[in-house]
């Protein structure tokens, strides 16, 4: 029942998200629309941000658990790329309000555990410290999130596999020459 709930609110704030900006989205609005109590609501979120977080967590990035390697971290930055074209009206909503710091950090979080993974894959070969490999990482994350809002500022225009075919061009190998650098 727990998860279904979450699942009827998360829902219920990307149908709302659809008309209204985040920021006059009320919890009240929340539990009208799935006929639930404001208890409810605060049982299994803080706030409404913590409800788009729980969102972004387990819609987009629960798709991308799979591919935190060497070999697929192409596929793990495509998911994210798909995600955000999929639910475009929510996640530019999010994107245009106050949950923008929200969904950068978020994204931040997930994308430097992604690239982190990678950099330690690779790193086996090599001695480096991990403030290095934290500091690699960082720089990959900054990179790829970078890329990601500037496509979202610009419209979305370009299709995800193209951007992600781009990007696998620009950073193959680089990843292992930065290891090797340090």
């Amino acid at each position: 029942m727990s998860l279904s709930t979450k699942q009827q609110l998360a829902n219920a704030l990307k149908v709302l998200m659809l008309t209204k900006s985040l920021e006059k989205i009320t919890i009240k609005d929340i539990v009208a629309h799935c006929g639930v109590n404001r208890q409810t609501f605060y049982y299994h979120f803080k706030d409404i941000y913590d409800l788009l977080r729980w969102i972004y967590k387990t819609e987009a990035i629960g798709s991308i658990l799979d591919y935190k390697t060497y070999e697929t971290w192409q596929q793990g930055f495509l998911k994210i790329f798909q995600y955000v074209e999929d639910n475009k009206e929510f996640c530019m909503n999010t994107f245009h309000s106050m949950g923008r710091d929200h969904l950068e950090d978020f994204l931040h979080s997930e994308v430097f555990s992604l690239v982190l993974n990678v950099v330690n894959e690779i790193s086996t070969e090599y001695p480096i410290a991990d403030d290095s490999k934290r500091f690699i990482a960082d720089f990959y994350t900054f990179a790829f999130i970078g890329l990601l809002t500037s496509w979202m500022k610009t419209g979305m225009k370009e299709k995800p596999c193209e951007i992600i075919k781009k990007l696998e061009k620009l950073i193959n190998g680089t990843i292992k020459r930065a290891i090797y650098k340090y």
